[in-house]
């Protein structure tokens, strides 16, 4: 039996472009052997699925899941809406919100993590669903939330199943207060996140880097004005609010009224609800923001299928 060296892995990775703990099963499977495991890999659809890796998935489901003080969302990516659609990816992308909501909420630990019934893990079945479905995919993000008492709450802006949609919203909500008065609130919160799309929960949130970009630019705008700089202080002071009521949620108006700060908005909500009431934190995930979509000539696509140059 040939020793398995990181080399041979190595090799066998760049051969197949499977993942290195499926590479260094199936030259354990082989006893070492290189080619041997190549055809392992190919009958059990690894090779395959790896050669679809290079392709960009952006189109896909946000799915969540929820039980009570906690809650989780995962974005599951494919390359294209129709795949969105198909009820064992659906299924997928649900247990894999549910899996995130019993772990650690990060993606490599759910990757890791035993999918039901499977005799796998999570990264091996979506591996073994691009075999089956034919497209590239990938599990991109996931987050947690999770509050001592109170509720996280979710929200899927035009859902096409419950708990799955383009847009998947958390929010937490800490108090010791009426729990479906909470869920009330925490749904209507969650619904302006999914629209209002803010950055930070408060003010000591913003990120600082951000923030002095935003600075040093408004400076130069107030500073253009020709005004004395006692009064662009003032003027800078004025459009960092104003910066601080477009990203952070609790200065944002509530797009519920159009006039109430969500911070007011909870604070009101409090006296109802019979407790104070503290959004500890938020996850907005939308499907395939930040991702380089390739732009696709169809023109040359269709003279491709066609057999012409």
């Amino acid at each position: 039996m040939a020793e398995i060296t990181a080399a041979l892995v190595k090799e066998l990775r760049e051969k197949t472009g499977a993942g290195m703990m499926d590479c260094k099963k199936a030259l354990a499977e082989t006893q070492g052997d290189l080619e041997g495991a190549v055809d392992w890999l190919r009958k059990k659809g690894l090779a395959a699925a790896a050669k679809k890796s290079g392709r960009v998935a952006a189109e896909g489901l946000v799915a969540v899941a929820t039980a009570g003080t906690a809650g989780a969302v995962v974005e599951v990516n494919a390359e294209t809406d129709f795949v969105a659609r198909n009820d064992k990816f659906q299924a997928f992308a649900l247990k894999a919100a549910e899996l995130t909501l019993t772990g650690s909420g990060d993606v490599e630990g759910l990757k890791a993590t035993a999918y039901p019934d499977a005799g796998r893990t999570v990264q091996e079945e979506l591996t073994n669903l691009i075999a089956t479905i034919g497209e590239n995919m990938n599990i991109r993000r996931s987050a947690k939330l999770s509050v001592p008492a109170g509720v996280v709450v979710s929200y899927v802006h035009s859902a096409i199943a419950p708990g799955l949609g383009k847009i998947g919203v958390l929010v937490a909500l800490e108090s010791t207060g009426d729990t479906a008065k909470l869920n009330e609130l925490g749904k209507q919160v969650a619904m302006h996140i999914a629209a209002a799309r803010p950055d930070a929960l408060d003010i000591a949130d913003v990120d600082t880097s951000a923030l002095e970009r935003e600075r040093n630019v408004l400076a130069e705008q107030a500073r253009a004005s020709g005004k004395p700089e006692n009064i662009v202080e003032k003027m800078l002071e004025g459009r960092i609010r104003k910066y601080y009521e477009e990203v952070v949620l609790l200065e944002q108006t509530y797009v519920i009224d159009g006039e109430t700060k969500v911070r007011k908005v909870v604070e009101n909500a409090a006296k109802d609800i019979g407790a104070p009431v503290k959004v500890t934190g938020f996850v907005r995930f939308a499907l395939g923001e930040g991702i380089e979509k390739a732009e696709n000539d169809f023109a040359a696509e269709v003279a491709a299928a066609a057999g012409q140059k």
